[in-house]
C-alpha cells in the first residue's frame, strides 16, 4: 500500500504538537501516512489526545467540535486538508448554522436535539 500526503494545520495550544512547525500560534505539516489512515491515526501520530480537540475541519467542512466529534473513523484521502483547533478556540455558535458539514457530522448533529449547539461544552 502506498502513502498519502495530508496537509495538517493546528491551532492555539495544538502548535506545540508540530514540533519543529510550531510558528506559536498554529503549525503547519505535510504528513505522510499510510493509505486508509484516519482521523484517530493522525491523531494517535501527532500524539495528540482526542480530549485536547475542539473543532475540527476536513476539507474546509465541519468535522467535529466539542461534545460531537463522530470524524474518528473518517478515511483520509491523499490531498486531504485537517484543521484541528485546541477547544479554547470557539467561534460563536450562532455562526455555525449552515457551515458546510462532512456527512458523518451532519447525521450527528441532525439527530441531536439542539442540533449540537450549545452555549458551554463539557
Amino acid at each position: 500500500m502506498s502513502d498519502i500526503s495530508v496537509e495538517v494545520w493546528l491551532y492555539g495550544p495544538l502548535a506545540r504538537y508540530g514540533k519543529e512547525a510550531d510558528q506559536g500560534s498554529f503549525a503547519n505539516l505535510q504528513m505522510s501516512l499510510p493509505q486508509g489512515s484516519t482521523i484517530a491515526d493522525l491523531l494517535q501520530r501527532l500524539e495528540i489526545h482526542d480530549g485536547e480537540r475542539g473543532i475540527t475541519f476536513i476539507n474546509g467542512q465541519l468535522s467535529a467540535m466539542p461534545g460531537l466529534k463522530p470524524d474518528l473513523k473518517y478515511i483520509l484521502n491523499d490531498g486531504d486538508r485537517v484543521g484541528i483547533f485546541h477547544p479554547q478556540s470557539m467561534w460563536p455558535f450562532q455562526y455555525r448554522h449552515g457551515v458546510k458539514m462532512t456527512d458523518e457530522m451532519s447525521q450527528v448533529v441532525t439527530a441531536e436535539k439542539d442540533s449540537g449547539l450549545h452555549h458551554t461544552y463539557e
